[in-house]
């Protein structure tokens, strides 16, 4: 009778060693693409088909039903909110509070949730997929460019979507808010406009302006980079996909915190 086999040790300072390993990769693979987001030949003639086809793939199906789901969140969160301050007397605090519950903190994580399970995480399947079963060898023996013709387009497709999301439903927040606050009547958009703009302060601007980017940067990458890099087998008892979302949430939380120290810090 065969003896049972030995349980595999933990191993401390190889596991750090992977860890790192892989989020130099991920970082190195994020500023491949920023730089290349940034070169014009990026944007070519021959080159914008393939960019354009994922850009509009991605962001058409999505646009309207985050578009609905973010209005309806926005609709009951707004009311409670304007509800509650007029019921202690706060009627005063009430759109500030809506502009800050909505548009700093909820709808830019919604929309970076919502483009990681809907765009990034597919991607990353397929690219996973086009890895294992060697169409990415074969693709730079022909000549081709796996960053160029596979990574790039779906990473741009992914922080587009992002970054329209999280403007869209924004627009959209203020508009019901303004609504629900002041009903079908111009004369409190003066009212309304001072209220906001003491809100988006410069600072608190610049903050989110880069937490929306952040959030587009880490979705658009991560999990990108984990479909690319990251390999099946015993070395981690995870699905491929499932490791790449951890990655991004541990990153979507780190720029959450972030953005939380530099507002009301």
């Amino acid at each position: 009778m065969a003896p049972p086999a030995a349980l595999p040790r933990f191993q401390p300072l190889h596991a750090a060693r992977r860890w790192l390993a892989t989020w130099w990769q991920i970082v190195h693979l994020g500023a491949l693409v920023g730089a290349l987001l940034l070169t014009p030949s990026t944007y070519a003639p021959a080159r914008r088909p393939l960019l354009a086809r994922h850009l509009v793939g991605a962001a058409l199906p999505l646009l309207g039903w985050f578009g609905v789901v973010s209005t309806l969140l926005s609709l009951v969160i707004a009311r409670i909110v304007l509800v509650t301050a007029a019921s202690y007397g706060l009627s005063q605090y009430a759109l500030g509070m809506v502009v800050r519950v909505l548009v700093l903190e909820l709808i830019p994580l919604a929309a970076a949730l919502f483009v990681a399970v809907r765009v990034s995480v597919p991607a990353a399947a397929q690219l996973a997929a086009l890895r294992e079963g060697g169409a990415l060898e074969a693709l730079r023996r022909r000549g081709g460019s796996v960053l160029h013709d596979e990574v790039l387009p779906r990473a741009a497709a992914a922080l587009f979507c992002m970054v329209l999301l999280a403007a869209f439903s924004s627009l959209v927040s203020l508009l019901l808010a303004y609504l629900l606050a002041h009903g079908f009547t111009p004369w409190g958009l003066a009212r309304f406009t001072r209220q906001v703009g003491q809100v988006f302060t410069p600072a608190v601007s610049l903050i989110f302006l880069l937490k929306t980017l952040g959030f587009g940067a880490a979705v658009a990458v991560i999990p990108l980079g984990s479909g690319l890099h990251d390999r099946a087998g015993r070395s981690s008892p995870l699905p491929l996909e499932l490791q790449g979302l951890v990655r991004l949430f541990a990153a979507i939380l780190l720029i959450e915190v972030l953005s939380l120290m530099g507002n009301y810090a």
